[in-house]
């Protein structure tokens, strides 16, 4: 009963939770509680954990701020459709489901059946998307998102809750590293070991999102988000007389969708 759990496969001394940089992970490990760390040392450990993840907290809040910007108040329509209003998805993101995060995103149920599944529940791996875009150049969190929904066509934007923890975690395995930045977001950059990493992807994730998907699908997505972010551009820009006309076209085109979808084959 004094011998301590060991989780199969992860010894005390290894995996990502319990590197002595997280201050030995979730108890199981010594961390940096060795005799021969000082409490100083400890002590300038934990102050750099800590404003590293005060930094990461304000990206993230940053990020969401943007995010929910991009749309009008109240439609949230964002560009393409993706703003805290209806919760459709980066610019009408993956489909029509659920939000990644809440404002918009790839968090859509998946549905049950044979087949592919469907635009909305598709997902990719965040971790392989960061090191695939940092062997282009630098960037910072917010970048990474759009630049993946604008290569995964709108199919996949992962949300700031996946993109800012991979981003530490990446940074806690020495794969990436802060670049030099001359604006307020921080940017990232990879390693040498993050570039051999990096390498080892054969296929970047958001081709694997678009392999397969129905083309007629994507263009109908595509027109919905052109369409939708000039809604909501008149939400701003348009007086009283004007929204009404749209409001009008809209409704009127929406009766027409459901007029062609109550045909029979």
């Amino acid at each position: 009963m004094d011998t301590p759990f060991t989780p199969p496969g992860r010894p005390f001394d290894g995996g990502p939770f319990n590197h002595p940089s997280h201050g030995g992970g979730f108890g199981f490990a010594p961390g940096d509680r060795s005799p021969f760390v000082g409490p100083a040392d400890r002590r300038a450990r934990h102050d750099e954990r800590r404003a590293t993840r005060r930094d990461m907290r304000e990206q993230f809040r940053d990020h969401v701020r943007e995010h929910r910007g991009e749309g009008g108040p109240g439609f949230g329509f964002g560009p393409g459709f993706g703003g805290p209003g209806f919760g459709f998805g980066p610019g009408f993101g993956p489909g029509f489901g659920a939000g990644p995060f809440g404002p918009g995103g790839p968090r859509g149920r998946r549905h049950g059946g044979r087949g592919r599944p469907s635009g909305r529940s598709r997902r990719g791996d965040v971790r392989a998307a960061i090191l695939k875009l940092l062997t282009e150049r630098p960037m910072h969190g917010y970048e990474m998102t759009q630049e993946i929904a604008a290569r995964s066509d709108g199919l996949w934007k992962p949300s700031p809750g996946s993109i800012y923890p991979t981003l530490q975690l990446l940074e806690d395995e020495g794969l990436i590293k802060p670049a030099e930045s001359h604006g307020s977001k921080k940017t990232f950059e990879l390693t040498d070991d993050g570039r051999t990493a990096a390498d080892a992807i054969e296929t970047a994730p958001w081709e694997e999102i678009t392999e397969g998907a129905d083309p007629a699908a994507m263009n109908l997505r595509n027109a919905l988000g052109q369409l939708f972010g000039a809604v909501a551009q008149s939400v701003h820009s348009a007086n009283a007389e004007q929204q009404q006309r749209i409001l009008d076209i809209v409704n009127n085109a929406r009766r027409e969708i459901y007029q062609i979808l109550g045909e029979s084959d």
